[in-house]
């Protein structure tokens, strides 16, 4: 026999207060969910990458055999777009500290297959990798880390060239690695000596280039691939290296930089004769001094730059400072220190500090032209931010195992180049920053 089912009217006033909290509570849900869809595509730049979990990232990560682990995009912020005149009236990313940085470099010796032996760290037996462990934070700012994905976006049917010494070679070795996460690079031209080549990035139709032109005027050189001059450097000061200028039409970016080759001995002419010279003892010429032909040099190149009718997005690359303690690369020098500098613990050199000051000035002139003529110039000033990294260069390790068969042994230092990985590398992520926030900066 069935129960008899009474009608119970506070089950029903409970029943009403359930509904009545179901409803609202799905509404609450459904309101939340809305405001994160509108937040997230109010963001704008990030919408063109899908940015991977950790636990993602990591499982897809190479399996290396080195204590390095892949860098996380979600720790840093994105390169976003900002138009707040009180934020960039304080924010400075050349001016700041190297911090620690647990999530290591964002490539391998074993991921990347683009780097030289001499800068090849790891692959030559380096024992310490702390090094590897340190990100450049600005003082007033956020830096984000370099997005490769981002900027092979944002390069698609663009050209790109690295002009200067073998430092730019060396920034663009870095800069390929990053972007290995993404797409591998094709060599599609070397040189006779492999100083200047250049790779595209077929998925995106992307050319990357590194022209090595030392003086970026023109010059005669007769120096070997290990430094040996067989006599001094014959540097025409009013006369560009047609080496770069002839393709420079070709290129949407570019990052020019002088540098150290302007300290060796040379004869300048100037004018179809000969004006004078650098360190030339027993020459009986004028000794007008490094300076005198880096400025002349640099601001010839920025004027044109600056008045050329192709409008090209440029990077002018402060001067890079070498570390050498108790000599010279020929005199026994080395760089033995394991950890960056902190503010106040050491200066700029005299020699760094006069050529920099060379570049702020031209740069700071050339700028007003450019700007005037629809040219985009940025300062790059990675000078301040060098000088901290002791710990970042090759040193002995510039060749493979050089303490195998002796622990001893008297083996030639690097403590200009950088180790990649390394600290040049964050150079990357001021590039990023100037490209995609450059109204922020100078």
């Amino acid at each position: 026999m069935a129960k008899e089912m009474r009608w119970d009217p506070k089950l029903l006033s409970l029943h009403k207060r359930t509904h009545v909290f179901v409803k609202f509570a799905v509404s609450f849900l459904l309101l939340g969910l809305a405001f994160r869809l509108f937040s997230s595509d109010s963001t704008g730049v990030s919408s063109v990458v899908e940015t991977t979990p950790l636990a993602e990232q990591k499982a897809e990560s190479p399996a290396v055999s080195l204590p390095i682990q892949a860098p996380v995009s979600s720790v840093f912020p994105e390169n976003e777009n900002h138009t707040s005149e009180n934020v960039a009236a304080k924010c400075d990313i050349f001016t700041g500290d190297w911090i620690a940085d647990e999530s290591g470099p964002a490539y391998t010796n074993e991921s990347c297959h683009v780097i030289e032996d001499h800068q090849n760290c790891l692959r030559n037996g380096r024992p310490k990798l702390d090094f590897l462990y340190w990100r450049w934070n600005p003082r007033d700012c956020e830096l984000p880390r370099f997005n490769p994905q981002r900027f092979l976006h944002l390069m698609r049917n663009k050209s790109w060239a690295f002009i200067g010494d073998s430092i730019s070679r060396n920034h663009v070795q870095s800069l390929l690695c990053i972007l290995s996460q993404v797409e591998r690079a094709v060599e599609v031209y070397h040189d006779e000596e492999y100083r200047s080549k250049r790779w595209r990035f077929p998925a995106h139709n992307f050319t990357l280039s590194v022209i090595w032109t030392p003086f970026l005027i023109k010059a005669a050189i007769f120096e070997d691939m290990n430094g040996v001059s067989s006599s001094e450097v014959q540097l025409y000061l009013d006369e560009l290296d047609e080496q770069w200028t002839d393709q420079y039409k070709d290129f949407d970016y570019v990052v020019i930089a002088g540098g150290k080759w302007f300290l060796k001995t040379a004869i300048y002419h100037e004018n179809n004769t000969v004006a004078g010279c650098h360190y030339c003892p027993g020459k009986n010429l004028t000794e007008l001094g490094f300076d005198y032909a880096y400025r002349k040099a640099l601001h010839r190149v920025l004027n044109f730059v600056t008045r050329n009718d192709h409008k090209a997005f440029v990077f002018l690359r402060t001067t890079t400072p070498d570390h050498f303690e108790n000599g010279e690369w020929f005199s026994g020098g080395y760089c033995n220190r394991t950890v960056p500098f902190k503010e106040g613990e050491v200066e700029m050199r005299g020699i760094d500090s006069i050529m920099r000051n060379i570049e702020l000035k031209e740069f700071e002139e050339a700028a007003a032209v450019g700007s005037e003529n629809g040219v985009i110039l940025k300062l790059l000033d990675t000078t301040g931010l060098s000088v901290l990294r002791p710990d970042g260069h090759p040193g002995p390790y510039r060749q493979f195992q050089p303490f195998a068969k002796e622990k001893s042994a008297k083996v030639q230092n690097d403590c200009l180049h950088w180790c990649l990985p390394g600290p040049i590398d964050s150079w990357n992520d001021l590039v990023m920053e100037l490209l995609v926030n450059g109204e922020k900066y100078r």
